[in-house]
């Protein structure tokens, strides 16, 4: 449970860096490539040369599936952008957060875990609230829903924490940092050529940004990974899911004095009964 906290805190602070960036930096696209270069370089030096070129049986197995999640990290985050103009806002950042519910199935399906009454009873307050604390009757035009896009996200949103599973399960812990090198090597060389492509520029407040970002981004999807270890996939994704919500939300009310709605205090309110349950 502590390296799951310690994710929950670690995607948290990326999120919240992403909020304080939103001012400064210019092109979304170039700060995002700038985030997976600084990943990419912790992953080498955190997995050494000897463990990325090793003959490791495992090897192409971290290979396989860190090209599979490199690719579903970034085209989930393009495909976010598109359904925001297509779609609105709410719907999208609801259906993104629900991508917990793909590696949540995948566990459940191919691998056996079996949840709890409570478990599932929480799981799906967790659902609840996340549609919940999404829902807004302003936040974007629900004519001509595009809901093709909206399951395309969720499920890319999903893939690439259901490669983190395949690996805790059929890779080996000792190749972690060499499985997130290929995740972050793969969308650091893609989202530079989608940069050039819209011939974003990538100056001094996305190269800053960006490479502060890396960081918390790097460290959380170790953690998880690292938690996934000790803990059953039913429990690590929607706690993770749901802890993040709630570190943000916080971090909005302290930081950039947001301030709750009736419905965002009731969903809080619910995650934290759903915490709560996913953890009995």
């Amino acid at each position: 449970m502590f390296y799951l906290i310690i994710g929950i805190l670690f995607s948290s602070m990326l999120s919240i860096l992403l909020r304080t960036s939103e001012k400064y930096v210019k092109g979304d696209t170039a700060t995002l490539a700038m985030n997976y270069v600084c990943c990419t370089v912790i992953a080498f030096f955190d997995a050494g040369t000897a463990n990325i070129f090793t003959n490791h049986p495992s090897l192409d197995i971290a290979l396989f599936l860190g090209i599979i999640g490199g690719f579903a990290y970034l085209s989930s985050f393009l495909l976010l952008q598109y359904n925001i103009k297509e779609n609105g806002v709410v719907l999208p950042a609801t259906f993104m957060k629900l991508g917990l519910l793909v590696p949540t199935t995948a566990s459940v399906i191919i691998f056996r875990e079996r949840p709890g009454v409570i478990q599932i009873i929480g799981f799906c307050i967790a659902i609840c609230a996340i549609i919940l604390i999404n829902s807004d009757k302003n936040g974007g035009s629900q004519k001509n829903l595009k809901i093709g896009l909206l399951i395309a996200l969720l499920i890319l949103a999903g893939l690439g924490d259901v490669m983190s599973k395949f690996h805790e399960e059929w890779g080996s812990f000792d190749l972690t940092s060499s499985f997130l090198f290929f995740i972050f090597f793969t969308a650091c060389l893609l989202c530079l050529v989608v940069t050039a492509r819209k011939k974003q520029k990538i100056g001094p407040w996305e190269i800053f940004f960006g490479l502060i970002i890396g960081i918390p981004n790097y460290y959380s999807s170790k953690f998880i990974l690292i938690a996934l270890e000790s803990l059953p996939a039913v429990v690590v994704f929607p706690t993770f899911s749901v802890g993040c919500i709630v570190v943000v939300t916080l971090a909005g009310l302290v930081l950039f004095k947001e301030k709750l709605s009736k419905r965002q205090a009731t969903a809080l309110g619910m995650i934290m009964v759903a915490l709560a349950m996913l953890n009995m």
